[in-house]
């Protein structure tokens, strides 16, 4: 039996990200439902989201970024040969949205597989894929998080409709001289798994919010710490702090008790929503994008939500 020749570690070669079109402002939700900007504003921090319409399927999203970050790697598509999608709310089960969207971007006969860790997963997603390029399962490994979290939300329900939104962010994941993507933090409290649930498939997203905001302002800044540790960064190192974009108190909660002081703070979620397993991936690639962030820089990602799960890892910027 032979083992894969290993690498020394795996690093991001680049990001790329997509947004749907049609932006859905908070007056315009006032106008179907009981609610309105100031509202929504101080409850979690949104302004604005974007909406996929009917015919913009969560693998179309995929494609736009998956597509710009291949592009922007100055890999071709023969060169991945794992696809890694992570996302809560296909349509359907059964087929997998990595292989869709792999065959829809010209790389043939990769690995392929869909990751649920809802609003975690794109971190899950990433730590799969370092390990698959360190242990040699891997060249290169394209990593998606994408969600149409639209059609599942009830728009009526304001606790909801108010913060769920639409897109995609991804990462192309390939071997690396020196560690770039630092280990994983992650768990799980499945204990309290109910307090964000889709009943059945003909129901919609639901929250118990107030328990979703103490475990997150509580529990997760340790969490954050932790990747912190392991990587051997002091959280005074850190370039920037990519949160899960689930509201905006939650994140500056998370940030001020890290103490990551030199770091600049995502806060996508005021012109994005949240996009779930999308929402770290689209934040980084829209903070590169702005130069907010620089290449060689150590961001810190943590995602977390339904399950509920969580993830964290420290992140060398490309």
């Amino acid at each position: 039996m032979r083992i894969p020749d290993v690498a020394p570690g795996a690093r991001v070669l680049a990001f790329g990200h997509y947004q749907p079109a049609t932006i859905v402002t908070n007056d315009d939700l006032a106008k179907t439902i009981d609610t309105n900007d100031e509202w929504i504003q101080s409850r979690v921090g949104i302004k604005e989201r974007r909406i996929a319409p009917d015919g913009e399927s969560l693998e179309d999203m995929s494609v736009q970024a998956g597509g710009k970050a291949l592009a922007a790697s100055g890999l071709s598509a023969g060169d991945i040969d794992l696809v890694i999608v992570a996302t809560c709310t296909l349509e359907t089960q059964i087929p997998n949205a990595a292989a869709i969207v792999a065959h829809r971007l010209g790389i043939r006969a990769p690995g392929a597989f869909d990751v649920n860790a809802a609003c975690a997963g794109f971190c899950y997603a990433l730590a799969t894929a370092s390990a698959a390029v360190r242990s040699g399962d891997a060249r290169h490994v394209l990593v998606i998080g994408a969600e149409k979290l639209s059609q599942w939300i009830d728009w009526t329900d304001r606790s909801t409709a108010v913060i769920f939104a639409d897109g995609a962010g991804a990462a192309v994941v390939g071997a690396s001289d020196t560690p770039g993507i630092g280990p994983v933090v992650w768990g799980s409290a499945g204990d309290r798994s109910d307090a964000i649930i889709i009943d059945d498939r003909d129901s919609f997203l639901r929250q118990e919010g107030q328990t979703v905001f103490r475990w997150a302002t509580t529990a997760l800044h340790p969490v954050a710490k932790e990747a912190c540790d392991r990587a051997g960064v002091d959280p005074s190192e850190l370039a920037a702090f990519v949160p899960h974009q689930a509201n905006l108190r939650i994140i500056e909660a998370i940030a001020r008790k890290l103490g990551a002081d030199n770091a600049v703070i995502a806060r996508d979620i005021v012109t994005a929503g949240n996009t779930s397993a999308a929402s770290i991936p689209l934040a980084l690639s829209r903070m590169l994008e702005r130069g907010e962030v620089r290449s060689g820089d150590l961001a810190l990602a943590l995602g977390f939500g339904a399950g509920l799960t969580y993830a964290g890892q420290v992140i060398e910027i490309p």
